[in-house]
């Protein structure tokens, strides 16, 4: 049997009760929270299992790394150099294949400081996001690191949400995620729930867009330059609620959170801090374009600018959905695409890989994290749970991937 909570709550319990007077949020509506518990078994991946993963026709999905402890983020140098973090561990580790043939042959931690998890790679220098700082190497011609330079050091405490990202912009600065510190409250600290953007001098930051609770999978689009990411909805609002949000995410966007979620339901805990109406905050808030299964986590995010795959997938976003642990039928464990359409739009999420969840939803052997393109025009994927990293690729199988089941 599942385990199932039923919490009778208020905005003053989200919100805490040591708030100055003059930050006390409107009166709250007492409502009910309501979710079920459940964590799919964990199995190894196993060769015959990854030869079981379905992929599109063509396709195949392969080993790159494995042994890995708890790889989370990436990053792919020119030459093919990856770095992946833990942040359990706070270390960066340098990744190799030096023949090329698309399985890593040599490993060597390069970093280590508490909780690095976000990484960039932008003119010979690793940027690297931690709770609270940002530091910058300069990579060396071996692929080691020179000393961590603090580029930042008085980002929002992490609460709940600790899982700081950073890319690049097409303009050249620096975008950090801030996730909020709670499932859902009024924050006392501006930056959290917000994007960043920052100067990669450390000279300055401002919010460039807030009401995400925590969008960890961000990128623009190839030809547009617009930005998209993918939040996380609210936890205990049942199975079905709060959808995952794919959001344009704007300059100056206010995207609802904590006050509205996902396609402009109010949330009843938390009326909107500035005093407004729901309907006067919701006005000024900026609506998902697309919405997903509940509970599934987007972690990574990255559009295709290769040129190794078919023209149908080229300018698609793909995005890793880490899995639920907090419905009674999981959701997430796969890897799904975003089809935008020829002038550059978001249509629909499908299905891209596959397969991770096994035994009638009861068990899994991947949680997909982080996913990049590597110069090859093929994507690695990383897996935190089983410590591996994939290779996927269009018309190249690696050993796994000769078996890949194919859809299509």
């Amino acid at each position: 049997m599942l385990p199932k909570l039923t919490i009778p709550l208020a905005a003053a319990l989200l919100a805490g009760f040591t708030a100055p007077a003059q930050n006390v949020p409107p009166a709250a509506t007492p409502f009910q929270m309501t979710g079920n518990i459940y964590l799919p078994n964990k199995l190894p991946a196993t060769p015959e299992r990854v030869a079981s993963l379905q992929v599109p026709a063509g396709f195949t999905i392969s080993k790159y790394a494995e042994g890995l402890d708890m790889p989370r983020m990436l990053a792919v140098a020119p030459n093919g150099d990856t770095y992946v973090s833990n942040r359990v561990k706070g270390t960066v580790t340098l990744l190799r294949d030096a023949n090329k043939d698309g399985k890593v042959e040599t490993t060597q931690q390069v970093a280590q400081k508490p909780h690095l998890h976000g990484l960039a790679l932008k003119d010979g220098k690793l940027y690297i996001a931690a709770i609270r700082e940002v530091y910058v190497a300069d990579v060396k011609a071996d692929g080691t690191l020179g000393e961590l330079k603090t580029l930042y050091k008085d980002l929002p405490d992490a609460g709940q949400h600790a899982n700081r990202t950073l890319q690049f912009g097409p303009d050249g600065l620096l975008y950090l995620s801030v996730g909020s510190t709670c499932n859902a409250c009024d924050e006392d600290n501006p930056e959290s729930a917000t994007l960043l953007q920052l100067k990669p001098d450390g000279s300055g930051r401002r919010v460039y867009a807030q009401g995400l609770r925590n969008t960890i999978g961000f990128d623009w689009h190839p030809v547009t330059k617009q930005l998209y990411g993918l939040d996380h909805g609210i936890d205990w609002l049942g199975d079905e609620d709060q959808m995952e949000e794919f959001n344009q995410i704007k300059d100056g966007g206010h995207y609802g959170w904590p006050s509205i979620i996902a396609d402009g339901k109010h949330y009843p805990a938390n009326k909107p801090k500035s005093g407004e109406t729901y309907e006067q905050f919701d006005a000024r808030t900026v609506r998902p374009l697309l919405t997903y299964k509940a509970h599934s986590a987007p972690l990574g995010m990255v559009f295709y600018r290769g040129q190794q795959f078919p023209q149908a997938f080229r300018q698609d976003a793909f995005v890793t959905m880490h899995g639920s642990w907090n419905r009674a039928q999981p959701s997430g464990y796969k890897i799904v695409r975003v089809h935008f359409n020829e002038q550059g739009q978001p249509q629909q999420f499908e299905d891209f890989i596959t397969g991770w969840l096994v035994e009638n939803d009861k068990s899994e052997f991947g949680r997909p994290c982080s996913i990049i393109e590597a110069p090859d025009g093929s994507l690695l994927v990383s897996d935190d749970d089983n410590g591996v990293i994939y290779r996927v690729a269009y018309g190249t199988p690696g050993k796994e991937g000769k078996k890949a089941k194919k859809r299509g």
